[in-house]
């Protein structure tokens, strides 16, 4: 089979992936061999290629956001971020299966979806419907649900205020997510793609910041520099939720500017198995736009450095079967 791997972490432009051939994976207990037809691209696979996320093992193929067929029965699943977890931590049994310390992660402890096919645990696996397109659903497994994590750790009140902080794959499901529950969103982006995009989707707003104090507010883009002005612009009692795995520096914060009266900083570690098998059914339920760039398999170093460059105006997506 066709597998991309990470070569050598550097910046996208050295190119630090490869394209090879490899054997099929055979899977090992309890798992099951999936043949993918796509695989979403998310800036996390742009952290591992870089080396902004230690790589754990080496040569490894990225892509977590897979949708493909288990090889001999048809049966259509997604295999997502979160590839196991111990089951038996203090953290696992009181249902935060996210933080366990154990936990591996597809694409990252394991090879993933930049290939032809994968293998993943059983029960770490996701039901997916056969009549939505495969380009459709893969942004939904990572894009959509930590979305959804973020959604709930912000603490939006009914009808609140939402500020986005940077507007690309997940936030876009997010956006959607919060205005269905009757919130007003504002976007806040640098990218004019992005902008429109956000008020096609029924953004109150875009642009550099939000134009009223905002009930809570979430930030997608990986940048430290934005935590500040995010903060300030909160409400009183307000929550910023960063939903990023990797983020650059926070500069220093003002006590009475940026966190007074009861404004709450909080990150997103992940999902649990929960959170995405609820969002699954809410997308199915409710399904939300999803504005995807198709990519063919050859080209996922190309979608990546587009992702770098902030070329993609909604989700990557590399279509594989």
């Amino acid at each position: 089979m066709r597998a991309w791997v990470v070569r050598e972490p550097g910046p996208i432009a050295s190119g630090p992936l490869e394209l090879v051939e490899r054997d099929v994976p055979e899977p090992g207990p309890g798992e099951v061999l999936v043949r993918v037809e796509a695989c979403g691209v998310c800036r996390t696979d742009l952290h591992l290629a870089e080396g902004d996320l230690p790589p754990r093992r080496p040569r490894t193929t990225p892509g977590h956001q897979v949708v493909g067929r288990v090889e001999g029965t048809g049966r259509r699943v997604g295999v997502a971020w979160l590839r196991s977890t111990c089951g038996t931590c203090r953290y696992c049994r009181r249902g935060m299966e996210n933080l366990c310390p154990a936990s591996t992660y597809t694409g990252w402890d394991a090879d993933g979806g930049f290939a032809e096919y994968v293998t993943a645990p059983e029960d770490y696996v996701y039901d997916l419907p056969d009549d939505v397109p495969a380009e459709r659903l893969a942004p939904l497994l990572c894009a959509g649900i930590i979305g959804y994590r973020a959604l709930a750790r912000c603490d939006l009140p009914p009808g609140g205020r939402l500020g986005i902080y940077g507007f690309g794959a997940s936030a876009h499901l997010t956006a959607q997510a919060a205005i269905a529950r009757g919130a007003t969103v504002h976007a806040v982006t640098r990218s004019a793609a992005s902008r429109r995009l956000a008020l096609e989707l029924g953004a109150a707003s875009a642009g550099d910041r939000p134009p009223e104090p905002l009930d809570a507010a979430i930030l997608f883009a990986p940048v430290g520099e934005l935590v500040p002005p995010a903060l300030e612009a909160l409400d009183r009692g307000g929550t910023l939720a960063i939903a990023g795995i990797h983020l650059t520096d926070i500069p220093s914060l003002n006590y009475e500017r940026h966190l007074f009266q009861e404004r709450t900083v909080r990150s997103v570690t992940a999902n649990t198995r929960a959170d995405g098998r609820a969002y699954l059914e809410l997308a199915t339920a409710h399904p939300p736009h999803v504005a995807t760039v198709p990519y063919p398999l050859e080209a996922a170093a190309r979608a990546l450095a587009d992702l770098a460059n902030d070329q993609v105006n909604g989700a990557a997506v590399l279509v594989v079967a």
